[in-house]
């Protein structure tokens, strides 16, 4: 509670017929004001909303159902990730002697998918991401935003064959040239 001290000093006179005004001294009690604060702190911690996690929406088809989806190689696009940030393509069917397995990197990659997806129907594109054993959990998080932010809606995340990962260990080192690699044909 709040308490008012009307104690007055000692009543000293300066001169003759000098009254001097009693002190007046205040005492400011604060528990209400503690209580309110309390109440406001309270108050706001349970109206507030937790932020909530955001996740990443991944579809997973049903381990029961054996059929096959059929893929246009004209709007498929298999993307191989390696070491370092390393990124290798190739559209269509990889060619037997990998004349159309090219090499790439994040920032570059963008623009093949925009581009393979500009020049493909968009029911007929299909993007296959296929991380290697060298590659980081973060690569595959990128690649997986790459193809929310390019608007990617039918991809899946595949094992690589033998052939490719071949094909990647030959390229991380030097350039890859038809006569260098001569990759079996994957069978199916």
């Amino acid at each position: 509670m709040a308490e008012m001290d009307t104690s007055g000093g000692g009543g000293h006179k300066k001169g003759p017929g000098v009254k001097k005004g009693k002190k007046l001294s205040t005492r400011v009690d604060l528990t209400p004001m503690v209580d309110l604060g309390f109440l406001l702190i309270t108050f706001f911690i349970f109206t507030t909303t937790m932020s909530q996690p955001t996740a990443m929406k991944l579809n997973m088809p049903d381990d029961r159902d054996t059929t096959k989806t059929n893929i246009k190689q004209s709007g498929a696009l298999t993307i191989l990730l390696g070491k370092d940030d390393n990124v290798f393509y190739y559209e269509g069917e990889l060619a037997p002697d990998a004349s159309n397995f090219k090499s790439s990197n994040f920032k570059d990659i963008r623009n093949e998918i925009i581009s393979k997806k500009q020049s493909t129907n968009d029911v007929d594109f299909f993007v296959t991401i296929k991380p290697s054993n060298e590659s980081t959990y973060k690569d595959v998080v990128d690649m997986l935003d790459e193809m929310t932010i390019n608007v990617v809606k039918r991809y899946a995340l595949v094992d690589i064959a033998d052939v490719e990962m071949q094909l990647i260990q030959r390229t991380e080192g030097e350039p890859v040239t038809p006569d260098a690699a001569t990759p079996a044909k994957p069978s199916k």
